[in-house]
């Protein structure tokens, strides 16, 4: 416990080294364990990878059609990306590792200017500590990047906040909020301003509507924020008209007034989602979530607050809902759970024995979660007549190797869950904190290498296999009654300039000019009943491979 009390106490550029160090540790290893996830991560390599193929990088592209659903900029950091380590999985995530290690070490750095090292540390712990924050630094999808330009854009409008006598500080604040904002809007679209503009009004009604921003400020934030989207809106517009951003905007409405297929989700789905995805953070910030105001040097408490609210709020009444939407909210949790930390390492507040319960339940449900996962599959023959899907049930009979001890990396979570919460009991808060920390991050880092390859086998993995197996092969290769990206990237689609090749009729019965290559479940087999001269390759797992030969 001396050393963690002195861990604490080191200087801030200790600090940053430490927090760097440790980040990289966890965040770049095994980025390439197991294979792209569909739709999500491997729609955005293969959109990347398209844009190095055609050398067109104004535009998104998937399938080398026009993609209007995402701006460009993080298939740029994915295109850079393969540029240095090659079109894979590693290549797809690095850009979110790397935005990981900046992510924490941002946070210590607002948190010491916030308050202290002691609250800056408690924050990084806590972010670093939480399960969904971790997984999506290991990922390949846009959110990271999105959030941490919102995340500064808010920090920036909220330093600029009641320095009206200040004329320049205030100028200079909206600038870089702005530029962060408009980073923000040409990652992932309008939400990018739109929630940082709820939060500003929602901490602005609270503040009565009174002035707490100089009009020229105001400007320049909005001017900032304006120059990077309309310079590729610019840019795209005079190249190919005004089409492709139509299309973009109508598609951005069209997700907040109507489900996207597959995604219709209960209202509370992202209440569920913080709650459990952000553990411990989640728990432990509940101790402090009402707390009317806390003493800091600038109004970040109630922009949090504000912000948390409008990120729920939002993305409860968007119909569309998907597990990342409200991602945006680790933020404002892990950073009133490190206030609800910081309290209790200051003697300002009592320890809650709602809290303590809750904490050790939660702790206990996700190890059970963790432990139980590896032993379902390794003695999966023994629910066969449980699952009642017979894509589900193919797919859990593909054969795949496990050791038998793989169930410990869950135990080993419950033992450092345990030990972190017994700290906390005693009120010794910074061993708590950063055993509670380590206990996610190290069990994540084991997890992720040896247990979700095996798992991925059962799903997509075989199907990804045989792409692969087609790469660089004179072939046609498609799904059948069902839509997956991965035929694209895992078989690197050439740019064919073919019309026919996306016929899926004319590549079952027409006169196709090479080897034509099928994908179905096996659910869905009786599709190619009437297809006389496909052949059956194989079924593995959940998936039928077929195959068509040229015509003669």
């Amino acid at each position: 416990m001396k050393k963690i009390e002195q861990l604490f106490i080191r200087s801030s550029t200790w600090h940053v080294i430490i927090i760097a160090g440790g980040a990289s540790a966890f965040f770049f290893p095994f980025l390439g364990a197991v294979h792209l996830f569909d739709w999500d991560e491997i729609n955005f390599a293969e959109s990347a990878r398209e844009m190095i193929v055609t050398g067109n990088y104004s535009r998104v592209q998937i399938d080398f059609e026009p993609f209007w659903e995402k701006p460009p900029f993080f298939f740029w950091l994915q295109a850079l990306s393969m540029k240095l380590w090659g079109m894979n999985e590693f290549a797809a995530r690095f850009p979110n590792a790397l935005c990981g290690v900046v992510t924490l070490i941002s946070i210590y750095l607002i948190g010491r200017s916030y308050k202290d090292k002691s609250f800056a540390l408690f924050w990084v712990f806590m972010h670093m500590g939480a399960l969904l924050p971790y997984l999506y630094f290991k990922s390949g999808i846009i959110d990271p990047v999105f959030n941490y330009f919102i995340f500064i854009g808010v920090y920036f409008l909220t330093r600029g906040v009641g320095t009206t006598a200040h004329d320049k500080e205030a100028k200079r604040f909206s600038m870089l909020g702005g530029v962060a904002i408009g980073l923000a809007i040409i990652t992932k679209g309008p939400v990018g301003l739109l929630i940082p503009l709820l939060t500003f009004s929602l901490y602005w009604a609270g503040q009565k509507f009174r002035k707490i921003i100089t009009t020229p400020a105001l400007f320049i934030f909005f001017l900032a924020v304006l120059s990077f989207p309309l310079l590729w809106f610019g840019y795209e517009t005079y190249q190919n008209g005004f089409w492709f951003i139509t299309a973009f905007i109508n598609y951005q409405i069209a997700l907040f007034s109507e489900p996207v297929a597959g995604h219709e989700q209960p209202f509370y789905y992202h209440f569920v989602v913080v709650l459990l995805g952000c553990f411990p953070a989640s728990i432990l910030a509940l101790g402090n979530f009402l707390r009317p105001k806390f003493e800091g040097n600038f109004e970040l408490f109630k922009m949090m607050q504000c912000l948390f609210w409008v990120v729920m709020i939002l993305f409860t009444i968007v119909t569309t809902k998907i597990v990342h939407y409200s991602s945006m909210a680790y933020f404002p949790v892990t950073f009133l759970a490190a206030h609800y930390l910081w309290s209790l390492d200051q003697k300002l507040a009592t320890s809650s024995k709602a809290i303590r319960f809750t904490l050790l339940f939660m702790g206990i449900l996700l190890s059970t979660l963790l432990t139980g996962l590896p032993l379902f599959a390794i003695f999966k023959e023994n629910f066969y007549t449980l699952i009642k899907d017979d894509f589900a049930l193919a797919s859990l009979k593909t054969p795949v190797a496990w050791t038998g001890f793989e169930f410990l990396i869950g135990v080993g979570y419950f033992v450092g869950m345990l030990t972190a919460y017994l700290f906390f009991r005693k009120l010794a808060i910074k061993t708590a904190s950063l055993l509670f920390s380590l206990a996610t991050a190290t069990c994540l880092a084991f997890y992720l290498p040896i247990i979700l390859p095996k798992i991925e086998a059962y799903s997509q993995g075989p199907a990804i296999e045989f792409y692969k197996s087609l790469a660089s092969k004179e072939a046609y290769v498609t799904t059948v009654d069902f839509k997956s990206y991965a035929p694209y990237f895992y078989f690197q689609q050439p740019n064919d300039p073919n019309p026919n090749r996306k016929d899926i009729h004319w590549l079952l019965a027409g006169n196709i000019d090479k080897p034509a290559y099928f994908v179905l479940k096996v659910t869905d087999t009786l599709t190619m009943a009437t297809y006389q001269d496909v052949t059956l390759l194989k079924t593995e797992g959940g998936f039928a491979f077929y195959q068509r030969g040229v015509s003669e």
